[in-house]
């Protein structure tokens, strides 16, 4: 666990380095979490300018319980660091759970080893920051409790993983059944199950409009099956045909084959814990939006901790002789799988991890020095790329918003502009006629001006 979080930390840490990790999302995440710090709970600048709650968007308020490590280490890396080490103990309850169902330390090391090296989780654990990742190992401890008949433990462990998203209550429910119908304890599992489904209703149809004063900016990615719970209701009914051409994509079932394949399908053989990462499945193959079936993202956090689960499950069904090559196999495969389609030839520097394009030296330089030259705490407005550097204070408006800014960061190589939480746009001309606008401006000067970054300060200031 250590060496791979070790490896995974590095890998995070030079993409930081070298401005690949923009303001979305670890940027905003840590203007939360340094909010929080500061007195000012779960406050950021909203990518329209306003000043929000970061529960206008989701219902993840485990940030803030992040805040310590903000004081601690001031820098978004700590939010990488704290992902990362939480996804890496998630061996522990995938170890416990083979102990003892399967009845074998070696056989449980190595299915604790295909934990770690399922080829998603790690990819996953390296999009710094999405606080719903950190729901992986949560459930993870959430079913070792449960099956160890210990629910005042599974508490804890399930409040954390509801805190880290509002749809997380659907999977808890799910875990309430399974621990009412495979373990024969209706009355708590009855409970479990009502208190994920409220939650989640509850986030969904009072928190977020509460906070953001409209329905979910979300509810968007579900325009073609009826943009809300209610219409995705009404559409089952109404236009049944809607749904199953959403769910039936090449895309779709090329998502479901890649979350399958590294575990071979053994998760199959306990469908009645596997069958609890069917609604998020369903909720990521539903949308719109083709990142949410993509099985690098954060979108499978309610996902592969059931699958995983399922499959140590699985493999206790076995013959005992069948246990031991059974979790070699898978093992074996994660492992093939990693280094063909996953993240560790990436590490290693043998292939590009996916992220922004690589940098010239000159152009790091100049924007790490552009960096410098902004005071700490003061307002500003950023390009995205440089954002997540300039995050940690209370008023950060991505270019072109000015508002209180005192301060303008400006790459020119950056045109990518967030008009809100779910639009960006590439748009070079915006930008440009942006910055002639400041240049020609009385009420800005150039502070700083290098390879294409530039910073304007405001006069008086």
């Amino acid at each position: 666990m250590l060496g791979w979080s070790v490896a995974l930390f590095t890998t995070v840490r030079t993409a930081y380095d070298t401005f690949q990790l923009p303001r979305f999302d670890l940027g905003n995440m840590a203007q939360a979490v340094a909010s929080t710090a500061h007195g000012r709970p779960l406050e950021v600048t909203l990518a329209t300018g306003e000043q929000s709650l970061r529960l206008a968007s989701h219902i993840d308020p485990i940030l803030a319980l992040l805040a310590p490590f903000w004081i601690l280490a001031p820098t978004p890396l700590t939010l990488a660091a704290v992902q990362i080490a939480a996804c890496a103990l998630g061996a522990l309850p995938v170890f416990w759970l083979a102990r003892r169902h399967l009845g074998s330390e070696t056989t449980a090391a190595l299915l604790a080893l295909v934990y770690l090296f399922y080829p998603w989780l790690a990819w996953t654990a390296l999009e710094a920051f999405h606080p719903v990742t950190l729901a992986i190992p949560l459930f993870l401890y959430a079913i070792w409790f449960l099956d160890s008949e210990r629910v005042w433990a599974f508490a804890p462990f399930a409040v954390l993983a509801l805190l880290t998203g509002e749809l997380m209550g659907i999977a808890i429910a799910g875990l309430g059944l399974w621990y009412w119908l495979a373990r024969g304890h209706r009355r708590p599992g009855l409970v479990i199950a009502w208190a994920g489904m409220a939650w989640t209703a509850f986030a969904v149809k009072v928190l977020v409009p509460a906070f953001r004063g409209d329905a979910s900016p979300f509810y968007d990615r579900f325009a073609s099956v009826g943009g809300s719970p209610e219409g995705l209701i009404r559409t089952v009914f109404t236009d049944p045909g809607a749904i199953a051409a959403a769910l039936f994509t090449l895309d779709d079932f090329a998502y479901i084959v890649w979350l399958a394949i590294p575990l071979a399908g053994a998760f199959l053989l306990s469908p009645g814990l596997a069958v609890i990462a069917l609604p998020q499945l369903m909720v990521n193959t539903l949308a719109d939006s083709s990142p949410t079936t993509d099985p690098r993202t954060h979108y499978i956090a309610a996902i592969v901790p059931f699958l995983v689960a399922a499959s140590v499950f699985g493999l206790a069904r076995l013959p005992s002789a069948h246990r031991l090559p059974a979790a070699g196999f898978l093992l074996a495969l994660c492992s093939a799988l990693s280094l063909l389609v996953g993240q560790w030839l990436a590490i290693a520097g043998v292939k590009s991890l996916g992220y922004q394009a690589d940098l010239p030296d000159r152009h790091l330089a100049a924007m790490r020095s552009a960096v410098e030259v902004v005071p700490d705490g003061a307002p500003l407005s950023t390009t995205n790329r440089i954002g997540a550097h300039l995050s940690g204070r209370r008023y950060v408006y991505s270019v072109p918003i000015l508002r209180r800014a005192e301060w303008v960061v400006l790459d020119t190589w950056d045109p990518r502009l967030v008009l809100d939480s779910t639009v960006d746009v590439w748009d070079p001309a915006r930008l440009r006629v942006f910055q002639t606008r400041l240049e020609k401006s009385p009420e800005w000067v150039t502070a700083f001006e290098q390879d294409g970054v530039l910073v304007f300060r405001k006069v008086g200031r």
